[in-house]
């Protein structure tokens, strides 16, 4: 594929003469890519022993003369002798023997070594290639500085891909043509008026198309009815550093925005930015104009001002010619349009709706309730009751307490008040008063059981404070397990001392039928502190490492503490103590959706055989990195592939999931360049490095990120890391909300995410507004007692199903870390299992498996032959009642080994697991009355492959279990 003659693109850019006719293409094809991605054609001739050759290559890359130069000729075979003469990033200038004779000679200049594989790309350039050989310059006089050889033409640069190309945006004017505008213009800067189908790529340098084609006070283009129109303006300081640039719209009959200096936050609010350019660099502004669906066809005009603080406005006339045509979904549909940028100022989803499955909040005096819980405020603010599940979980009230001279302080006035009233969030305000602090709390109650809390302390004058702590107090029979805070799930311990590390900074304390979640907040960042997320801890609780956490018990009490330590305090100064509670279990426990909701999930091959249908699974989960959804979090890229594979599911009555998320953006984003433009506000800054196409397009100041080359597809995924949280955020949940329109999918596969739990809550909103029935599972990446469903509890509300334990030690893990940090039971979700194939013994006390196919090199982990005794006994349809539950029907006669049974009217299932170290013979107690049964005889071990062989025993036999194993038995109602 061709890319341009030297005709049409000065036509197709009014360009007026390029210095040296230079055509770029595209390969009509690949070579090798370790040779790189872009190359010079030559052509030689005659049959000569030294060529010269001069390619006004006009490279992005600074050290260009440390890299190799390889050239070929026709036939592949790599040319030794090559003698430089001068080579920068403008031009290289050289002398090479052309030992293929006359003909076409390849000039590659970006030739690497390394390794690509899933996950990771490591690799470097070629340093400069070996001297010539030295009879060789010297027959030739090339140490002389006038040459007279055989000169070799240049017919064309060509990019490997049409993705590698530089061609027209990142072909670099030079320094002499950028020195000339400096001396032809009158003013300090220019401004470069530019459509959206050539985003600006450069910010320290300017496309030679610029140099050419000149700086204008024009923009015209065409725009249909409905469309969401974007154009760029490209400032480029040259001869001082530009500040604060504003941007205005006169006589505008569109409403227009421009992205780089405004927008709307992740939580809804209006903002401002700061854009400043400096000398020598380029910022491009991308804009926006919302041409409505009735507009009347025909040249809109209009002027946009560009005014920098510190120097003279310029003026751009805006002409845009509106067809009668009406363009569908505002141009989403097409995403060289770049209409989607308005997504980044969506507020969809921000609002104090109920989302479902939960009910409308109720305010009964100072007493607040909801599905999952109760609370009762104190005239303070701080709960002094709080019902989870219909239990009182505390022992006394909460307190959030300021000592001084070793003494509370006391304060004689409380004035609280609700602020808001809303189905899906109530708000309140206390203020608190003494003679030396003033205290005000500023909290928030939602619909799920979610409690927000703010606390400003301000001294009235110069204060010591010798401490600031809030404690929790915990009824001990409700205080049984214990996760967070530097622990694992585990039993509740009687006394824990932890200082700030991390990433911890959350906790949770409670039982199966009621527990508390807090989390400590006000970091600059307070989503999960996972993987590529470990911010510093909040600093009013760090207080430089004062501040701690402890646990203790007495009068069958367990009180949990978090304080900050001694610190003086100025008057007029604010400390603000941020923290956050949630309720436990979130939700009633579906176990029904738990055994009938089987998954298939398959990373790299996501197409699943027909034979699943015969599993009974009922989902797919399509990860990245494959040719259904081939780039990281962007799967705008392949909506066709992923549709079909949708369609064709849908219609096998199994539905279908995809890996979206934000932590990591994949190369491939249409809107990459824009996003670029925005600094640092989406895509974080970095030292750069990995994969080749970053290196030469981006060139500097990105964390470079995922790396996957896609199986059966040319193009790589090489993403970048993201900010946190920012605008993009906004464009995922619009994202989300139009995937789902033209996929039909059926929910999202969330990986290790950084986005907090509010996007969550509008992801679940959008989901339930567009197809409701979405289903959303949670996979962490942590490794064992890291603490993952602690730093993702907020999200659990609004989750249907867990995937944790990577690099989980199941054979290890004690039955508290089980329950408590792997399956979910606590709150109201359960799990599956994932690292080496889990434990299938220990997983089914819990009602877990693994993931169809799930593999691990050596370990049996199918669990089709489990699924076979769910289906037969029918335990989708049974109640569910593990050894965690006092009314727990049967136990066995060993406290190391546990049993949880699944109960239907005419069957019991039993499923037994050891934790001893050794074999272990046990016999099971059953309760028959809880069971709703005359006492029965047998119980039947079926056949399971490699799990267990069939054989019939009496139910006062004792079993004999080995260690980490275990066995499920069936037990038939029989009627005398």
């Amino acid at each position: 594929m061709k890319f341009i003659s030297t005709v049409a693109l000065y036509i197709l850019f009014g360009i007026s003469a390029y210095a040296q006719e230079m055509s770029y293409t595209i390969s009509k094809q690949l070579w090798p890519d370790v040779l790189g991605n872009h190359r010079a054609v030559i052509s030689v001739g005659k049959n000569t022993d030294a060529a010269e050759v001069k390619i006004e290559w006009r490279r992005r890359d600074w050290d260009a003369d440390q890299k190799a130069i390889i050239i070929t000729d026709e036939k592949g075979n790599k040319i030794d002798n090559i003698y430089r003469i001068h080579i920068n990033s403008e031009e290289g200038h050289f002398v090479f023997q052309p030992t293929g004779g006359a003909g076409k000679y390849f000039v590659y200049y970006y030739a690497w070594s390394g390794r690509k594989g899933n996950g990771g790309f490591s690799g470097n350039y070629l340093k400069k290639e070996k001297e010539p050989n030295e009879d060789w310059v010297e027959k030739n006089n090339l140490t002389t500085s006038k040459l007279k050889l055989e000169q070799a033409k240049v017919i064309e640069i060509q990019s490997r891909t049409a993705f590698d190309s530089f061609f027209p945006m990142e072909i670099v004017a030079k320094k002499s043509e950028v020195e000339n505008l400096v001396k032809k213009s009158a003013s300090p800067y220019l401004v470069f008026p530019e459509d959206r189908k050539f985003p600006i790529k450069m910010f320290d340098d300017i496309p030679y198309k610029w140099v050419t084609k000149g700086s204008s006070a024009l923009f015209t283009g065409t725009a249909q009815r409905n469309e969401y129109y974007v154009f760029q303006l490209g400032v480029f300081a040259l001869v001082q550093d530009l500040e604060n640039i504003k941007i205005e719209y006169i006589k505008s009959p569109f409403s227009a925005t421009c992205f780089n200096t405004e927008g709307y936050d992740s939580k809804g609010d209006f903002f401002t930015k700061i854009v400043n350019v400096k000398k020598g660099k380029v910022q491009p502004l991308w804009i926006g104009l919302d041409i409505p669906k009735d507009a009347k066809p025909g040249l809109k005009e209009f002027q946009v001002k560009v005014k920098p603080e510190n120097a003279p406005a310029k003026i751009i006339n805006v002409k845009i010619n509106v067809t009668n045509e009406v363009l569908a979904n505002r141009g989403d549909d097409e995403s060289w349009r770049h209409s989607r940028l308005r997504w980044l100022n969506s507020k969809l989803g921000i609002n104090d709706d109920v989302v479902k499955p939960y009910r409308s909040l109720e305010v009964t005096g100072q007493k607040i309730s909801t599905s999952s819980g109760q609370v009762t405020l104190k005239q303070d603010g701080l709960p002094s009751e709080i019902m989870a599940n219909g239990n009182s979980l505390l022992a006394g009230p909460l307190t959030f307490n300021i000592l001084m001279d070793n003494q509370a302080v006391t304060f004689s006035r409380h004035d609280f008040r609700f602020l808001k009233k809303e189905p899906g969030k109530v708000t309140w305000e206390s203020t608190m008063l003494s003679d030396k602090l003033k205290l005000t709390c500023r909290a928030s109650m939602e619909a799920d059981g979610y409690l927000r809390y703010k606390i400003s302390v301000a001294p009235l004058h110069d204060t010591k404070l010798d401490d600031i702590r809030l404690q929790v107090p915990v009824k001990k029979e409700l205080a049984r397990y214990f996760m967070g805070m530097g622990l694992p799930g585990s039993k509740c311990p009687d006394n824990y001392d932890w200082k700030w590390k991390g990433p911890q900074d959350s906790y949770w304390i409670g039982d199966v039928d009621a527990g508390l979640f807090c989390e400590m907040r006000g970091a600059s960042y307070s989503g999960p502190l996972l993987n590529l997320y470990h911010p510093a801890a909040p600093p009013a609780w760090y207080n430089n490492n004062l501040g701690g956490f402890n646990v203790s018990e007495k009068d069958n009490v367990v009180n949990t503490q978090t304080y900050s330590g001694t610190r003086t305090m100025k008057a007029g100064e604010t400390l603000d103590f941020e923290f956050a509670m949630l309720i436990t279990p979130v939700k009633p426990l579906d176990t029904k959706s738990q055994f009938v909701n089987r998954y298939y999930h398959n990373g790299n091959q996501p197409e699943p055989p027909l034979s699943i249908l015969e599993s009974g699974v009922k989902i797919i989960n399509v990860h990245h990195a494959n040719l259904i959804n081939p780039y990281i979090n962007y799967p705008f890229g392949s909506v066709d592939s992923i549709k079909r594979f949708v369609s064709d599911w849908h219609k096998r009555g199994v539905k279908t999931k995809i890996y979206y998320t934000i932590r990591e953006l994949s190369n491939q984003a249409t809107e990459l360049w824009a996003l670029r433009s925005l600094g640092t506000e989406v895509l974080a800054d970095g030292n750069g490095g990995g994969y080749t196409w970053l290196r030469e397009h981006l060139g500097s100041n990105y964390n470079a990120q995922w790396f996957t080359p896609i199986n059966g597809m040319e193009a790589c995924d090489a993403a970048v890391l993201t900010s946190g949280e920012s605008r993009w955020y906004n464009y995922y949940v619009e994202g989300l909300r139009w995937m789902i329109r033209n996929t039909d999918l059926d929910g999202l596969y969330l990986d290790d995410v950084s986005f907090d739990r509010d996007l969550l809550k509008r992801v679940r909103k959008v989901m339930d507004m567009v197809k409701p029935g979405c289903i959303l599972d949670l996979h962490s990446n942590t490794g064992f007692s890291r603490g993952p469903a602690t730093q993702y509890m907020e999200f659990f509300p609004y989750i249907n199903k867990l995937w944790f334990g990577e690099s989980f030690q199941y054979d290890k893990m004690p039955p508290e870390n089980w329950l408590v940090e792997v399956s979910g039971i606590p709150y109201g979700l359960m799990g599956d299992m994932l690292h080496a194939g889990g434990n299938p013994w220990r997983g089914m006390v819990y009602g877990m498996t693994v993931r169809y196919p799930w593999f691990t090199e050596g370990v049996n982990c199918d669990p089709r032959e489990i699924w076979k005794v769910w289906d037969s006994f029918g335990i989708a349809d049974a109640k569910m009642v593990g050894y965690w539950e006092e009314q727990t029907p049967v136990r066995t006669s060993d406290p190391g080994v546990l049993a949880t049974a699944y109960i239907k009217d005419d069957k019991l299932l039993i499923a037994v697991a050891s934790w001893n170290k050794n074999a272990t013979a046990v016999k099971l107690n059953i309760d028959w009355k809880k069971i709703g049964w005359e006492p029965q005889e047998i119980m039947i071990c079926p056949a399971i492959e490699n799990f267990q062989s069939a054989r019939t025993l009496g139910l006062k036999d004792a079993i004999e279990i080995d260690p980490t194993k275990g066995y499920l038995l069936i037990i038939n109602k029989i009627v005398h």
